[in-house]
């Protein structure tokens, strides 16, 4: 299958006191129509850093090298005008705090609708809030239609993370990336919101980026997975793989230190390795 997205030799440079800090080393993998990778790493390893590469978003000082290809598309290249034009239609994003990424004083269905109103200025005002609901009624927002007036507090987390699907979706992007879209949910919900992901990935053939440095998170949703540290991808293989054989000393050390039901409670559990050697 070919690749939607392919990354190649991705570097992020910010500047420091000391000259120059380098954030991400020669980063490369790829994702095809429909594909869940799983990039997992502890905070501060790169992740986060390379999803606002892929959408251009990084602040102007950072010195960005390689190639981030969509559909063969260079985004790196194009002007920002035609990357605009890519954010929200191809490429969306889910952020990993909803309630900093909403608006607190415009209600959820009008910051759907802007969303869909940028990329589609042919339509009228009716048609876009036909469509927000549409997009709300997609995640399983009780009364979407009523509820579109509402404001953010009005919801719980779980719903809020829905919303911020509902926003992203909208468009129906070839490619969406999650940022750590279920850290500040309890299982139950967690779980919910993966279902959800996983549901429309496979209704709309979306290629998905998904970001965590949980490992039963990624462990649930993901088909293929890459351990980043240090800015650097240490191992990608099929998660079957990474689960049952890991090559690297890292990837070992980060399962061992997963708790688990079968988990001896006399012996601590295993600390993550230090060691850059595999």
């Amino acid at each position: 299958m070919s690749s939607l997205l392919q990354v190649e030799r991705l570097s992020i440079a910010f500047p420091s006191p000391q000259g120059e800090h380098v954030a991400v080393r020669e980063v490369s993998f790829s994702i095809a129509p429909g594909e869940v990778l799983g990039l997992v790493g502890e905070s501060g390893s790169g992740k986060s850093v390379i999803s606002l590469a892929i959408l251009r978003l990084l602040d102007p000082n950072a010195r960005v090298t390689g190639r981030i290809l969509l559909d063969g598309i260079d985004l790196l290249t194009l002007p920002i005008s035609a990357m605009r034009a890519h954010r929200g239609r191809d490429i969306a994003m889910i952020f990993q705090e909803p309630m900093t990424a909403l608006n607190p004083v415009m209600s959820i269905g009008k910051q759907i609708a802007e969303a869909l109103a940028t990329h589609h200025p042919e339509l009228s005002r009716k048609e876009v809030r036909r469509r927000a609901v549409e997009a709300l009624e997609l995640v399983a927002i009780p009364d979407a239609a009523r509820r579109y007036g509402d404001y953010p507090h009005q919801f719980s987390g779980g719903q809020l993370q829905r919303i911020l699907i509902a926003m992203a979706m909208g468009n129906h992007p070839r490619l969406l990336i999650a940022d750590e879209p279920t850290t500040a949910l309890d299982v139950t919900v967690q779980a919910q919101i993966l279902n959800l992901l996983d549901d429309l990935r496979q209704r709309y053939n979306v290629a998905l980026l998904f970001i965590s440095h949980d490992l039963s998170v990624v462990a649930r949703i993901a088909q293929r997975v890459a351990v980043i540290r240090r800015g650097e991808i240490l191992e990608q293989a099929s998660r079957e793989q990474i689960f049952r054989a890991p090559q690297h000393a890292y990837t070992r050390s980060l399962l061992a230190a997963v708790p688990t039901l079968r988990a001896r409670r006399d012996i601590p559990l295993a600390t993550v390795a230090t060691a850059d050697t595999p």
